[in-house]
């Protein structure tokens, strides 16, 4: 292997949908015998029989990649594709279908927040059972414990049980042990989604400094597109289980990404996604219009049209005055190119049970041509519900095309990702 810290071969993943899973060992061998009987599985719900069709899936299908000692992959694609399973069989959680991986190093892992703690014991006693499970001596957890704690900045609470820590604290103390334990891979999955944006920047400063600095590779799953930009250098796409791409730029797995779902979906309505229930904060519609009414349908908007950006939610009365939303655009290189929020101006929601429809106007001459991402953001004051950048937003992609100017000067794309026309007087 040499250089590869990492190489999957042919690597699938099956399960079969109402297979035994009753939560407890008694409950899932009483299954076991009713079904190896031919008798009726006790755990089973109701209307279904012993002769129920199970249907499965293929979570992996033929992944093939190499992974070199020191990189920093980032892992993206939409929900279901595959990408926690991965790293789940990578970090031998669960075993594959078929394929092999060889794995050339030790391995921590942080796929979910608290993962492998005890909440009945402390913060202290956990990271060393974290050390113990990831195979580390007493005497090496010893040397960096204090490490540990003071980059978690917990240190007040840290021999406090665990079950009484917030899921910041959780994730905080979570990703020190996975960051300062001794492996050569580091395994991080939509972990920093929780927390604070401080801490997600020292975070992604940490995992930076130990592939960089100490040679060691990271894989790291996020929705968030700039998360995954500041960190990774090389990008793995995937798609239903199957592989898509595996690019040298992250850059250029994100805009294979983003071009895929342009093509999906349509260009100027966000499809409301019925999967994301949230309780205080509920998206009807979110489109683009050029009466505030109806949504555009033209291929293209040309640079000297006026447009809005509508948005109809509904959201509960008590959090209306620590509520804020907006919206950010971003470019073809997934560079943020502005951001708007209702709380610019001085003005307040109406306190009212019913759906509020809220718009932006965005000024005719002001975006050059190219392709853009308008994205939803929402906050309250326990954190973010739509963070800027990650691709669970609500967002639809925009096309801008002509009207640079007047002036028959101009007949092509203007440098720059903005194109007003100011004022000039000549004298």
């Amino acid at each position: 292997m040499s250089d590869i810290a990492i190489k999957v071969e042919n690597l699938c993943k099956y399960y079969r949908l109402g297979i035994i899973n009753n939560g407890t060992l008694f409950k899932d061998i009483q299954s076991y015998i009713a079904r190896y009987r031919g008798k009726d599985d006790p755990n089973a719900k109701i209307g279904i029989s012993k002769d129920s069709n199970l249907e499965g899936f293929w979570a992996l299908d033929g992944i093939c990649v190499d992974i070199q000692q020191g990189d920093r992959v980032g892992i993206i694609g939409k929900n279901g594709a595959g990408k926690s399973t991965l790293l789940k069989i990578i970090s031998g959680i669960t075993t594959p279908t078929k394929g092999n991986i060889k794995i050339k190093g030790r391995i921590s892992s942080l796929l979910e927040v608290g993962t492998g703690f005890n909440p009945e014991l402390t913060g202290r006693e956990n990271i060393y059972l974290n050390g113990a499970i990831l195979g580390m001596k007493k005497r090496e957890v010893d040397r960096k414990i204090d490490e540990i704690i003071a980059f978690s900045e917990i240190e007040r609470y840290i021999d406090t049980p665990v079950k009484r820590y917030s899921s910041g604290m959780y994730v905080r103390l979570a990703f020190s042990v996975a960051a300062h334990l001794d492996s050569e891979i580091l395994i991080a999955d939509e972990v920093l989604a929780v927390g604070d944006a401080a801490f997600q920047k020292k975070a992604l400063g940490k995992m930076n400094e130990l592939s960089t600095g100490l040679g060691r590779t990271v894989l790291f799953v996020s929705h968030n597109m700039n998360q995954i930009k500041n960190l990774c250098n090389r990008g793995l796409l995937l798609e239903k289980g199957h592989l898509v791409a595996y690019k040298n730029v992250i850059q250029d797995a994100i805009n294979i990404y983003f071009s895929d779902m342009e093509s999906e979906e349509n260009l100027f309505e966000w499809k409301v996604d019925d999967s994301i229930i949230l309780e205080n904060f509920k998206v009807k519609r979110f489109y683009l219009s050029f009466d505030k009414k109806n949504v555009i349908k033209s291929s293209v908007i040309s640079n000297s049209s006026d447009f809005y950006v509508v948005t109809i939610f509904n959201v509960k009365l008590y959090t209306f005055h620590s509520f804020r939303f907006g919206i950010v655009v971003y470019d073809e290189n997934n560079t943020s190119v502005f951001t708007s929020e209702y709380t610019d101006e001085n003005i307040s929601l109406p306190e009212t049970e019913n759906d509020i429809r809220a718009t932006v106007r965005i000024p005719s001459h002001f975006l050059n041509e190219g392709k853009y991402r308008v994205e939803m953001t929402a906050s309250s004051p326990a954190g973010w519900i739509y963070n800027p950048g990650s691709t669970r937003n609500p967002a639809f992609n925009i096309v801008i095309k002509g009207g640079l100017s007047d002036s028959i000067t101009w007949t092509s794309r203007r440098a720059g990702v903005c194109a007003p026309i100011l004022k000039w007087e000549v004298n």
